[in-house]
């Protein structure tokens, strides 16, 4: 062609171009886009990003959030073990637990025989002026019947409670009665109560149980020291055994009462939280009185907070075993959905400088909940000397007394697991319930009679003259257990001074059971004996 172009080919050439860069261009513009979109999902995180990704480009149709949910608490499974992701559907039982109320009908229940049966009835509550009685079975809950085989407590529970305001049919069987009584009940705020029982165990000493810490404990905490003190109580024992804590407010206010101006209660900080002192302010009203403090391995958190700041004041003496060693704190972070991340922002320090908090190894949580159990195997329950002690982790108490770090607060007087009165018939009975069976079923028979004892002690000597036990031992027999005399000997105290106990909670609820329950208790007994020789 002579490196010219035939007239006749231009308009194709022509047309071939156009084509082309219009192609290019719609290209070009595509690629822009893309990158566009590159920049903005990389500015998102991987984690963002490949959601996103899914969402838009997975080849079928999935749930995005399904997928957070179980992401979630796999990412956080590789920091501390107490950062946790709270989903949505339980963050109601969360916020009851920590404000210390919910929306109920008001009462104290127990499933016996595949039968709901009232315990007890809260006073003032709405079961109880609609005239629900301590012994009434609940059958029915807005027409669905509840009894039967393999009802549970979660499910009766989820019927029961709701918001407050909000109505609930129950359908009550009652002795004496062939039908059904219908209720039809508003619920109310039910508190979730946090100090069980306080009550003079002498003429000069008070005792007080406290098993969880929400925002409402104070005020309750306040109002039982306050009674044991005008009961004339100079010396108190406070029972956190069992406690895993709770509200930082709350326990801060009850150290309070204890400690002089200006008295270190508890130090925090984290990478991003400067130190912070929290001090005494002279306000309590038993900074003059002995008083010791129960724990054991399950008291954790705002329990040891409690014992911590007593023991390094020289305010309180300690008396169980080592606790659970849980010194972290956690923000609660409330998401979008209704979900909350509760994320560890700092470590708690007691007064001495001591960290509350145990060794972990961070994505390792197994381990660290395998603590107590591995407590017990190396034996630790039993024999204090089993306890290694680190030199490097020695601390002082205001009056220079040695205490130890390294996790959890140590006793001032240890008190190992009592293992006495065990036996093969104590195991058969205990495996079986019967016990708590047996005291439901008495209780539950003779209410009418029992139920004008007005105290413990006149229920207790009750009890024992209608030779209580000897029914209990009829009625196990009936179950299965026959009465083994051998064993009886190593268990009869025991078993005895339980089926006392818990017929007494059945009649007049925590108040009956731990003024007896104590004749069996070491480690109250043993802060008891300390008192009485100091």
């Amino acid at each position: 062609m002579n490196g010219k172009l035939k007239p006749y080919y231009t308009p194709i050439i022509i047309a071939l171009a156009v084509t082309l860069g219009f192609v290019l261009g719609n290209n070009m513009k595509q690629n822009a886009s893309l990158n566009l979109d590159s920049q903005r999902l990389f500015s998102m995180g991987k984690m963002s990003t490949i959601l996103s990704l899914i969402s838009s480009e997975y080849v079928d149709s999935v749930s995005v959030s399904e997928l957070e949910e179980k992401a979630i608490p796999e990412l956080l499974k590789n920091l501390d073990p107490h950062t946790v992701y709270i989903p949505a559907k339980k963050m109601r039982d969360v916020t009851e637990e920590m404000s210390g109320n919910f929306g109920g009908i008001g009462v104290q229940f127990s499933i016996q025989n595949d039968t709901v049966m009232v315990i007890d009835v809260v006073t003032g509550g709405p079961s109880q002026k609609l005239g629900i009685l301590a012994g009434d079975r609940i059958v029915e809950v807005d027409d669905t019947l509840i009894a039967g085989i393999g009802v549970k407590n979660e499910r009766v529970m989820n019927l029961l409670r709701g918001e407050i305001g909000t109505d609930v049919n129950v359908g009550i069987a009652r002795k004496g009665y062939k039908e059904l009584i219908d209720f039809k009940i508003t619920r109310g705020e039910i508190p979730l109560i946090s100090v069980d029982v306080s009550y003079m165990m002498d003429d000069k000493t008070g005792f007080i149980k406290v098993s969880r810490f929400s925002e409402k404990t104070y005020e309750e905490f306040y109002e039982a020291l306050y009674k044991l003190k005008e009961q004339s109580a100079d010396q108190l024992i406070v029972d956190l055994r069992g406690n895993t804590g709770g509200s930082l407010g709350a326990v801060i206010r009850m150290v309070n009462e204890f400690l002089d101006e200006g008295d270190l209660i508890l130090k925090t900080k984290g990478n991003s939280r400067p130190e912070k002192s929290l001090k005494a302010d002279s306000k309590g009203i038993w900074k003059e009185g002995k008083v010791m403090v129960l724990i054991d391995e399950f008291s954790a958190s705002a329990s040891e907070i409690f014992a911590g700041a007593l023991q390094d004041n020289d305010r309180g003496v300690i008396v169980g075993r080592r606790s659970f060693g849980k010194g972290l704190v956690q923000e609660q972070i409330p998401l979008m959905d209704g979900s909350a991340l509760r994320l560890t922002v700092a470590r708690y320090y007691t007064p001495s400088g001591r960290s509350i908090q145990k060794p972990y190894d961070l994505g390792h949580n197994d381990d660290y909940f395998k603590d107590i159990s591995n407590r017990y195997v190396h034996g630790e329950f039993l024999e204090k000397d089993s306890i290694e002690m680190k030199d490097t982790l020695r601390y002082y108490t205001k009056s220079g007394r040695v205490v130890f770090g390294g996790g959890g607060i140590m006793p001032d007087h240890f008190v190992p697991v009592d293992t006495t009165g065990y036996s093969d018939y104590f195991y058969k009975v205990t495996q079986k319930g019967l016990i708590y069976q047996f005291a439901f079923k008495y209780a539950d028979e003779h209410r009418n009679e029992l139920k004008d004892k007005i105290d413990a002690m006149a229920l207790k000597a009750k009890l024992e003259k209608d030779h209580i036990f000897d029914e209990f031992l009829k009625y196990a027999t009936k179950k299965g257990v026959k009465t083994n005399w051998k064993d009886l000997k190593i268990s009869r105290e025991i078993l005895e001074t339980q089926t006392k106990a818990y017929i007494a909670r059945n009649i007049l609820g925590e108040e009956g059971f731990y003024p007896i329950i104590k004749d069996i208790d070491k480690t109250l007994n043993k802060a008891q004996e300390i008192l009485k020789g100091e």
